[in-house]
């Protein structure tokens, strides 16, 4: 018998929602072990919070001893990440006796050392603690003994790692490459913007020119969210260099795919690399070898697939990286392979539902009226 679960978000993220892309994923999914999930948002951003509240009184009314996963990113439930009003969400399913589970996709508090970056930092904190405790199950894209936030006494929390957000990718298609000449390809998926873009655009620029001073020739590709206002740094830092720049904006998922498995490594510089970092593990699920910054929620399963790590105050660390992955083919062929497995086994969707259906089945049931 089919089991109806609902995935609850917030406001919407543009130009692409990550989130929302994840439920459809997990929901398709979670359709092979005889789950059917319905995606309902709470829009509070275009009705106000007591119109938007009062409408989920109501839907929740059908959702009685129905399994709700609320995706919680700081930004889904505030305009400025003071989300405490996700907590009357919470609430308001408690009340309609839902088994409530969150799905932390914000698995840390956000920094900076502005005033209003500590009172920030300190409603998330307070927030995610809160939600914790008024809901059934904790769902952690980040072991949690890597989160200083969670007690080490928590209970009914499980630790599942986000997956690629790229069409279904089959195990054995993931071990095939687009590329049709010899030129070394880097990707590089999507650019943080704001004051990280600067930074980020000089990390690439040194590690491309160190790997193309050694090696010749290189391809780059670059695209996804902010690549575009990327380009004009990312081609004065290049010029004189033999590289050819090809940079593209938000792509259709299909795009995505085919441009990562054209590449022969992905260089990840939009922070740590972790289990919660998509278009890290979009690399990963297109068996390519990826160069990354150690943080302190980097941790097995991202460690078991090819990853390179580098330490961010090492200046050179990134181009080294690049130029032994680029120019020792067996390197490469090894750390290809780690993330084939590393993807079958830990952040396919198939793998990713698995642990889903297992935790939703042995939740504990709510009597119905």
């Amino acid at each position: 018998m089919t089991q109806p679960v609902v995935a609850l978000l917030g406001r919407r993220d543009e130009p692409t929602d990550a989130v929302e892309q994840y439920c459809i994923r997990l929901g398709t999914a979670l359709g092979a072990h005889d789950f059917a999930m319905e995606i309902v948002r709470v829009p509070w951003k275009e009705r106000g919070w007591p119109v938007a509240l009062r409408n989920l009184q109501q839907r929740a009314g059908e959702w009685r001893g129905r399994s709700v996963l609320l995706q919680y990113t700081a930004l889904a439930w505030s305009a400025h990440g003071f989300p405490h009003q996700v907590l009357r969400v919470l609430k308001v399913l408690r009340e309609a006796r839902a088994r409530v589970a969150v799905v932390y996709h914000d698995a840390q508090p956000y920094p900076g050392s502005r005033a209003v970056d500590q009172l920030r930092r300190f409603v998330q904190q307070r927030t995610m603690r809160r939600a914790l405790h008024l809901s059934d199950l904790a769902v952690l894209t980040v072991p949690a003994e890597k989160l200083s936030w969670i007690s080490p006494k928590a209970e009914n929390i499980i630790f599942i790692p986000v997956g690629a957000n790229l069409a279904q990718i089959s195990l054995s298609g993931a071990e095939s490459n687009l590329r049709h000449d010899d030129t070394p390809t880097v990707a590089v998926f999507s650019v943080t913007g704001g004051a990280a873009e600067q930074l980020e655009i000089s990390q690439i620029v040194a590690a491309v020119r160190f790997a193309a001073e050694k090696l010749g020739k290189i391809r780059l590709l670059v695209f996804g969210r902010n690549a575009d206002s990327a380009q004009a740094r990312l081609t004065a830092g290049l010029r004189g260099l033999p590289v050819t720049l090809r940079v593209a904006g938000v792509l259709p998922e299909s795009d995505v795919e085919k441009l990562l498995r054209s590449a022969d490594v992905q260089l990840f510089v939009r922070g740590p690399i972790s289990s919660r970092r998509g278009s890290a593990i979009a690399g990963i699920a297109c068996g390519l070898p990826v160069i990354a910054f150690a943080g302190s929620e980097t941790a097995p399963p991202i460690t078991d697939a090819g990853v390179v790590l580098v330490a961010g105050e090492n200046k050179s660390a990134l181009g080294e990286a690049l130029f032994r992955v680029l120019s020792d083919r067996n390197y490469h062929a090894r750390l290809a392979d780690r993330s084939r497995v590393a993807y079958k086994n830990h952040f396919s969707w198939e793998a990713i539902a698995a642990r889903y259906a297992a935790v939703l089945n042995t939740a504990p049931k709510i009597d119905q009226p």
